[in-house]
């Protein structure tokens, strides 16, 4: 889960053709006699972004099932009823991303608090696991939302997560909570967008966790292959979907790619199964970005 450094003042006027190589290994200590997965790695076409190509496979090879879930995902699914002791899911992806995502400004805070909105929404202003109800940031949120249309109050929370939390990796797991990280001050991309997504519900904002990848070189040279992880950042509606990444407090742009959207981290997790046997594993991933245009 990624954080960068400022992108250059020219960065968001271009777009990116970037390759995407994600792979996951599992390695046994014992042979598994079943595995059960689902992956979440193929990226969306979009008004943001164009899709080229993309394949998932597996080693040892299964037959594979693909559908969209309830939030649009593209899911993967595939077993393996052989007995194993390694299984490696590589996932490769080429996609056109576009300029940075301009905030939308077609509502008010009445707007917000009308039924439509909230039937529409409600899902994304419900509390979560991840995302509970949280008095203390529910405060700060009113206090920043003060004067504010609420696309500038995105930005404000945005910003303000940003600030006050220190991106510290291992400081948290896959399960910390927003509150968790709040209580911390430091975690990953996937407790800042959690954080921000707390304060923004608590307002009245839409907010949903996207997850993607993020290149970490705005100067990147064309062919160049950085090292990456998995990276997060947050929609907000104001009158309309729009992204803002709050781990770097900079706009989704050319360097951002998305794959999935939900209400947090569990509705869009990378890849999730079960296996029987096997005994203790190991899990090494991987993930290379290269900008090829």
């Amino acid at each position: 889960m990624t954080a960068v450094s400022e992108p250059s003042s020219n960065e968001a006027a271009r777009s990116w053709q970037v390759r995407v190589v994600h792979s996951t290994g599992y390695h046994y200590a014992r042979p598994a006699t079943q595995s059960y997965n689902e992956a979440r790695l193929t990226p969306r076409s979009d008004r943001r972004q164009n899709v080229l190509a993309t394949r998932v496979e597996t080693t040892p090879a299964t037959r594979a099932y693909r559908y969209t879930d309830y939030w649009g995902a593209v899911v993967t699914s595939f077993d393996l009823h052989a007995p194993h002791t390694a299984f490696t899911v590589l996932a490769t992806s080429v996609v056109e991303t576009s300029d940075a995502a301009e905030p939308i400004r077609e509502v008010t805070w009445t707007d917000l608090r009308g039924d439509a909105v909230i039937d529409e929404h409600t899902e994304f202003l419900t509390p979560t696991k991840y995302t509970p109800r949280d008095r203390e940031l529910a405060t700060v949120a009113r206090d920043l939302r003060k004067g504010k249309e609420p696309a500038d109050a995105v930005l404000a929370i945005s910003d303000w997560v940003h600030e006050q939390l220190t991106y510290r990796p291992g400081s948290t797991g896959v399960h910390s909570t927003a509150t968790d990280a709040w209580k911390a001050r430091e975690g990953v991309c996937q407790d800042y967008a959690h954080v921000t997504l707390v304060m923004l519900r608590s307002v009245g904002i839409p907010a949903r966790y996207v997850s993607g990848y993020l290149h970490t070189r705005p100067e990147s040279k064309l062919g160049e292959t950085v090292e990456g992880e998995s990276h997060a950042w947050v929609d907000a509606w104001t009158g309309g979907w729009w992204a803002h990444d709050p781990t770097n407090a900079i706009p989704v742009g050319p360097r951002h790619v998305w794959v999935a959207t939900g209400r947090d981290y569990a509705d869009v997790a990378p890849l999730k199964g079960i296996f029987t046997g096997g005994g203790k594993s190991t899990l090494d991933v991987k993930v290379q970005l290269t900008r090829l245009a």
